[in-house]
């Protein structure tokens, strides 16, 4: 619900933050948090060069700040907040002492600002509704919201796609209080918005004609549908007490059987405790919570416990974390499938069954990342430690030290020496992973000490020195290791002693090139490279392509002199998917065209499922068009740089599902080209402007008026289209014509100039309208941001709006 407000007023407010406090508050932290977000957008700078012409990306705003005392901290909150109106979301605050501290920081003014605080505990929330806030007390769902949530949480059985927004329901914990005022508090209870529940067991029509009955409280004669079968379904919702949470991952248990099994019902009728309707407290979630995990299959168990090592309030995103398993050996080969499908499914399955929740999705529909609710975190963190199966040092909330050997040690806390002194009681000699998140910024030298880790996650880490460096290369067993964000500038050699490492991310780091020695690295799955904020890739040289178990190359830089052998990519036949961050110095038609142009063809043969390919303005893109064989079998296409033309092969793409292009020219019969792929569910036109070709803001405005200033969407075609995107510096006027895309959920726009948007009423199933908006822009296009959004407001669907400021 907090959730919920914040996204639906948060507009009314010139900044907004949401942070966590928990059982341990760090004040500090939380307010760099704050800091971070309230802060102005901006483009991120390259470290070490002012031009923009080296290394990872910094942001100018935040450096420095992991050094800045609470006392920095609070001051320059004050000097960015005092003269705003600003809406501030604290997650569970547990104590009356963490709230003063947090309301001490906090800068007053006379703007109207409103603090949403939620808890637990009354005390809390008393002393909160002390300054000017009120209280408001949450409860349970009564039992026909609770039987409603129920059956369509069972009925949704469409997995891994973006449930429609409309469709949410509030998760809270017991004891819930909300203050609210201006300038103001609301103490809540935590009721993460519970969204994109999904199933992945496919239901017959009669199961979900009988689901249906029984949502409207119709009767059904048959034997399954009888008075008993009936009584056991409302037991069940009743003993949920009224909780979301309990309701949902209940019914996603039960999703997972056959419906009509009445013994399935009655088993998990009778797993639960018959008082639980009428007072669920903790022991009573943490019987469901039980009874949920106890129907996994054990490597499911396992991957669960797994979400442990991650921070409460953590976006987990889905490729970290599923080939993290793999590398943890939690997954093997099954039914035909590779691990990485099993790792797919194992996945979907966790968000199926409402254990874990999507937060963010791909472009193409997929999860991206999720997140574990509270209540659930908290469970299996207790349950993981209890089997020794993760050791959290810092984090949210008091864990005890265990007594046996480390298997899985998990660092949270901002205090090095914090973490030292309770490391150092530990037996650390069978350490298998070391997980390290950003807020600890200098890595303790004794925790590089054990030879078998297997997983070494040191992503954000800034203060990584040589020695440290030189002591992974001994750990000889890695499988995993992620330097992601961590301020290196250079591998070292002895990296191909890592003969085990399968996945290797250096992305947003200064490693423009890899040692030779890489080469002998012949189990390397996911080599992730470059940043694509700067521009920044990882050259691609001969060394890269003896690896040739690569499936995932991403981030890589081909140019003319660092890259002597082109036809050398050719060995990578296993490749799924390929991202050509840059190419430089490579003109047309030379030697060095045609070959990379062979080694796309060729390898689209193969494995490729995605491809992405920045020309960085050289003109490769529309030599692109000259490929004999297009790539037929292709998922996701990004072709960023200067494109001036659609290629005439990209009809054939019948199995296509996401598509980017950069033109400089767009009209309407591009979009006749692109209307008849069948699966194509997200669509981007996206010019980048800054620093690639000063006059492309010109060209874009004359091609614009040459093809009548105007782009109109024709009928038709876009069956599958859920998500459309233009993000361009110039935009032209755009009008939808009647039943155009009639399957577009969202449409995005990001512009310095716009002509105007109208029509959007064709847009049948339309649901969120996003539009970014340069700081740049003048009042005429702001004037026609306000005329979209008066449009969109009598739309029969009735969707949301944000619009947003970015920084240039």
């Amino acid at each position: 619900m907090a959730l919920e407000l914040q996204r639906r007023f948060g507009e009314k407010f010139e900044s907004r933050a949401t942070v966590q406090a928990s059982q341990k508050l760090n004040l500090e932290s939380l307010l760099r948090e704050i800091l971070k977000q309230v802060m102005p957008q901006q483009e991120p700078e390259r470290k070490g060069d002012a031009r923009g012409g080296g290394g990872a990306a910094t942001d100018s705003r935040t450096d420095g700040m992991q050094r800045w005392t609470v006392k920095q901290l609070k001051e320059k909150l004050k000097t960015q907040l005092e003269q705003k109106r600003y809406l501030l979301l604290v997650d569970d605050v547990w104590s009356v002492s963490s709230w003063t501290n947090i309301w001490e920081s906090l800068p007053k003014n006379q703007n109207g600002n409103s603090i949403v605080v939620t808890t637990r505990f009354k005390s809390v929330a008393n002393t909160c509704s002390h300054q000017q806030g009120r209280i408001h007390m949450l409860k349970p769902l009564s039992y026909e919201e609770s039987k409603k949530l129920f059956f369509e949480i069972i009925q949704d059985q469409d997995p891994g796609q973006p449930k429609d927004t409309t469709d949410k329901s509030k998760i809270n914990k017991d004891e819930s209080q909300d203050t609210l005022g201006d300038d103001s508090k609301r103490t809540k209870e935590s009721n993460d918005t519970q969204e994109d529940s999904r199933n992945t067991k496919k239901q017959s029509k009669n199961s979900r004609e009988e689901l249906s009955r029984n949502i409207n409280g119709e009767e059904s004669k048959s034997t399954e549908d009888s008075d008993e079968f009936m009584k056991i379904k409302e037991d069940i919702i009743r003993n949920c007490g009224g909780l979301p949470l309990a309701i949902v991952v209940v019914a996603g248990l039960l999703a997972r059987r056959d419906l009509n099994n009445v013994s399935h019902w009655k088993t998990v009728k009778e797993s639960l405790n018959s008082e639980l309707d009428k007072n669920l407290n903790p022991e009573g979630v943490t019987q469901i919570l039980n009874l949920c995990y106890n129907d996994l299959p054990a490597d499911q168990k396992n991957c669960l416990l797994y979400l442990s090592i991650f921070p409460k309030g953590c976006s987990i995103n889905r490729r970290r974390l599923t080939r993290r398993w793999i590398a943890e050996g939690f997954i093997v080969e099954k039914d035909g499938k590779t691990v990485e499908e099993v790792a797919e499914d194992t996945f979907n399955e966790l968000i199926s069954r409402n254990i874990v929740r999507p937060v963010d999705h791909s472009s193409n529909g997929n999860v991206k990342a999720c997140q574990v609710h509270d209540m659930i975190l908290e469970y299996i963190l207790f349950k993981s430690s209890e089997e020794n199966f993760i050791t959290v040092v810092g984090g949210h909330w008091l864990t005890p030290t265990p007594s046996n050997k480390v298997r899985r040690l998990s660092l949270h806390s901002s205090n090095p020496e914090d973490a030292k002194d309770k490391i150092e009681t530990m037996n650390l000699s069978h350490v298998r992973s070391l997980t390290v998140f950003e807020n600890l910024h200098q890595l303790p030298s004794y925790s590089l000490k054990s030879g078998i880790l297997q997983v070494l996650d040191l992503e954000g880490c800034k203060s990584l020195n040589t020695s440290q460096l030189d002591k992974l290369c001994k750990m000889f067993h890695l499988k995993y290791l992620s330097l992601r964000r961590a301020y290196i500038k250079k591998l070292p050699a002895e990296i191909g002693k890592l003969q085990y490492l399968e996945t290797l991310d250096i992305r947003e780091t200064d490693v423009m090139e890899l040692p030779l020695s890489v080469g002998r690295l012949q189990k390397m799955v996911h080599l992730l490279g470059g940043n694509k904020s700067t521009r920044r890739a990882l050259r691609f040289t001969e060394v890269i392509a003896k690896m040739t178990a690569l499936q995932t190359l991403s981030g890589i830089e081909i140019s003319k002199s660092s890259t002597p052998d082109l036809g050398s990519m050719h060995n990578l036949t296993k490749l799924k998917k390929l991202s050509i961050l840059n190419i430089r110095d490579l003109h047309a038609n030379s030697q060095k065209y045609d070959d990379l142009l062979s080694a796309i063809e060729y390898l689209s043969g193969f494995s490729l499922k995605s491809l992405a390919i920045d020309d960085g303005f050289t003109g490769f893109l529309d030599s692109i068009e000259d490929l004999s064989t297009p790539p037929k079998y292709i998922r996701s296409l990004e072709l960023s740089g200067k494109l001036t033309r659609v290629p005439g092969w990209i009809k054939e793409l019948e199995t296509l599902e996401k598509l980017t292009l950069s033109l400089t020219s767009l009209g309407t019969d591009t979009f006749l080209v692109l209307s008849q792929l069948p699966l194509l569910f997200s669509l981007t036109f996206s010019v980048n402007a800054k620093g690639q070709d000063h006059n492309l803001v010109e060209i874009l405005h004359k091609n614009t008026m040459d093809s009548g200033g105007a782009i109109f969407v024709p009928a038709g075609g876009f069956g599958s289209l859920k998500l459309l995107r233009f993000s361009s510096p110039v935009m032209p006027l755009l009008s939808f014509l009647e039943r155009a895309m009639p399957a577009l959920q969202r449409l995005e726009l990001q512009f310095r100039q716009l002509e105007g948007a109208y029509s959007l009423e064709n847009l049948k199933s339309l649901q969120q309208v996003h539009l970014r908006v340069s700081q740049k822009a003048s009042e005429a296009t702001k004037v026609k941001v306000s005329d979209i959004r008066t449009s969109v407001s009598i739309h029969p669907n009735n969707p949301t709006v944000v619009a947003d400021e970015y920084y240039e």
